[in-house]
Parts: structure tokens; C-alpha cells; sequence
């Protein structure tokens, strides 16, 4: 076999097996959360035929027991306010995109990003550095205890 093969084989082996690993360690969370992406925005939604943002939370935390008020006004009001440079995954971000106050949330997945029910795109994973979102970011608020934390970054078996 020439070097040419032997380089190819190896590479895909590689490729292959450190693509495995990756979904692997996956956690929780992110499974929840990747298993609705793409749902379609519905004002009011709850279920998997369609959320809105805070019925998206709900669906996402209900899955960790966690009870939470139903619209992102009120979740905004409840647990403890995190500072930006703080922000954990399954912290849940708020924004003013109406000009009244906080109006759309978000659940925050590491990196920057955050998992979001948009009215124009569904089910969706944006970047808090994104310029709209940037410039309406109001607060952060953390609601899960340290064990509930735990069992959500656990990775997927």
C-alpha cells in the first residue's frame, strides 16, 4: 500500500472517531435543546408543534423539574441575577425588544450563545455578541440549583 492510502486511511479513522467522541459528550441540556431546534415560533406555544420564547424555557426546564412563571417578564423576576461575565449554561437571558421592558428570553448554552424560540426562525441558537440582541439585553437570572446545574451538563449516555 502506498503512503498516499495509509495517510488517507488513517485521517478518516481519526476524523471518524473524534467525530463519535464529540456527540458522545454531549450534555443533557444540549440534547434537550437540540431536539426542538427548528420548531416553529407560535405566540403562546408550549408543546412541540410550536413555542414561543418563554413557552420554549418552560418546555426546556420542565424536562430538569423546574417550575417557572409563565411569560419572560415574569421568569426575569425570579431566582438570581447574574452578571454577564458570569453566565453558566441554563442560565436564562432576557431582552427588551419591544421598547416595554423585558419581552423575549433565551436559555443560555456556553460560548457566547444562547438557544431561543425567535418570531422569525423558530427554535434557534444566536450569539449574545449578535448586534440586535447585544443592544437589548437586560438581565440574566439563574434558577437552577447547583444539583439541578449538574444534572444538566452531564453528558447524554
Amino acid at each position: 500500500m502506498n503512503r498516499k492510502w495509509i495517510s488517507l486511511i488513517i485521517f478518516v479513522a481519526v476524523f471518524f472517531t473524534g467525530a463519535s467522541t464529540a456527540f458522545a459528550s454531549q450534555s443533557k441540556l444540549d440534547n434537550a435543546i437540540n431536539e426542538v431546534l427548528g420548531t416553529p415560533y407560535k405566540w403562546g406555544g408550549t408543546t412541540v408543534k410550536g413555542f414561543d420564547c418563554s413557552g420554549f424555557i418552560l418546555y426546556i426546564f420542565n424536562q430538569f423539574n423546574t417550575e417557572l412563571p409563565r411569560t419572560s417578564k415574569d421568569q426575569s423576576q425570579i431566582g438570581t441575577k447574574v452578571e454577564k461575565e458570569d453566565l453558566r449554561p441554563g442560565d436564562m437571558v432576557f431582552f427588551n425588544t419591544d421598547g416595554k421592558g423585558v419581552s423575549h428570553a433565551g436559555i443560555y448554552i456556553g460560548e457566547g450563545k444562547f438557544a431561543h424560540s425567535s418570531s422569525s426562525k423558530g427554535v434557534s441558537i444566536s450569539k449574545l455578541s449578535d448586534s440586535y440582541y447585544e443592544k437589548r439585553y437586560v438581565t440574566a437570572r439563574r434558577v437552577v440549583s447547583d444539583e439541578t446545574y449538574s444534572a444538566m451538563i452531564s453528558t447524554v449516555e
